[in-house]
């Protein structure tokens, strides 16, 4: 996809299952920051980037899957955080190479520090690159690089 004038891109943020439950769920894995307090952070950086973003999370693989098809043509970059699916699912990694949108892969913990289950990811190998292991803040690192990449280098 073609970025607008000025370098002006678009960037969709997908959340995946229990992220809705965040601030409240395992604080002590998850921090106590809310999706609602990490999407007002990330609407306030994407305006001092110059980029527009967009977001949604579902608790269904189905409705990630269709989620990722909708942005064909829409979007120019994905932050996906796709939560327990991201070990498991083909059909998100599949949507994902169907509709060929660079995207970072985004976790609150360090997947690699945690239960076997969670140390392989589906996606990763798709994906621009994963940021993980920063909390909330992993979020805006993502997006600052996403963005970057995409300025720079298309």
């Amino acid at each position: 996809m073609a970025r607008r004038p000025g370098g002006f891109v678009r960037i969709a943020v997908i959340n995946g299952p229990n992220l809705n439950l965040l601030g409240t769920r395992e604080p002590e894995l998850y921090g106590s920051t809310t999706l609602a307090q990490i999407e007002q952070r990330l609407t306030t950086l994407a305006r001092d980037l110059g980029t527009e973003v967009t977001f949604s999370q579902f608790n269904g693989e189905g409705q990630i899957v269709d989620a990722i098809h909708a942005l064909k043509g829409k979007a120019d970059g994905l932050l996906l955080n796709a939560g327990a699916y991201s070990h498991t699912s083909l059909a998100i990694r599949d949507a994902l190479a169907g509709v060929a949108i660079p995207f970072v892969e985004v976790h609150l913990t360090n997947i690699y520090a945690r239960e076997p289950e969670r140390r392989k990811s589906a996606l990763a190998e798709a994906a621009t690159a994963v940021i993980c292991g920063f909390g909330a803040d992993s979020y805006d690192l993502a997006l600052r690089g996403l963005v970057s990449k995409l300025k720079n280098n298309g």
